[in-house]
């Protein structure tokens, strides 16, 4: 069975002071918009959206949404915003699908087992991409990837085109992208004082997941009451 996000069409004013007073009764504002119907905000529990984003399939799991008691349609979570000192769920945002339409997603990479070139000639093994775009069916959207990395030897590496392919994925990196390789110690630590170099001299930025509510509410129309 799909899961079901439980939500309540939100009427009003959608500003700062309505999407606070949203979180102090326990909620988070959302929006779900997307083809066949206008845009809806929305409130839904913060809890089960968590439950949802730490699942096995993560952001690309897909679940009917229930608006005032009618399961309205099957949607994914494609935004996220989070408050940053308490880490905690502020706003999402939900697109509905159709199970008939390809979709581009984001797809972990996991990586098995141990590789020579760490175990036999101490080398680091180096995960430069976590993530692939893949396109296929929403039934096809695999959880993660995995991939045996046992053989890979010091200074190989691990491209997209290495990844196991089917008819129903199609990656949209490019084929040469380096998934991982296996580097030397000095190579790595050269590679962290490089990055630690950068970091002091960057200017200082806030991090976030997600659009500003605000920045999100401009660009879509009001739910109709």
């Amino acid at each position: 069975m799909p899961e079901v996000v439980v939500a309540k069409a939100r009427e009003g004013k959608f500003n700062k002071n309505a999407a606070r007073r949203v979180r102090v009764a326990g909620k988070i504002p959302a929006v779900i918009y997307g083809p066949g119907a206008d845009p809806v905000a929305l409130e839904v529990d913060p809890k089960q959206i968590s439950r949802i984003l730490f699942s096995e399939t993560g952001h690309n799991t897909i679940f009917d949404v229930e608006i005032n008691g009618t399961v309205s349609a099957k949607a994914m979570i494609v935004d996220w915003q989070r408050e940053p000192l308490k880490d905690l769920l502020i706003h999402i945002d939900m697109k509905r699908i159709a199970l008939d339409k390809k979709l581009q997603v984001s797809v972990r990479v996991k990586l098995v087992g141990i590789p020579v070139g760490v175990k036999a000639e101490g080398g680091i093994l180096d995960q430069v991409l976590r993530e692939v775009n893949v396109e296929c069916l929403p039934a096809d959207i695999p959880s993660h990837i995995d991939v045996d990395v046992s053989a890979m030897k010091m200074h190989s590496s691990l491209r997209v085109a290495d990844l196991p392919h089917s008819d129903k994925i199609t990656f949209l990196n490019a084929a040469d992208a380096t998934i991982a390789h296996i580097v030397s110690i000095r190579e790595e630590a050269a590679t962290a004082e490089t990055a630690d170099v950068a970091a002091t001299t960057a200017e200082p930025e806030v991090a976030k997941k997600g659009k500003p509510e605000d920045a999100a509410a401009a660009k879509k129309p009001e739910a109709k009451k």
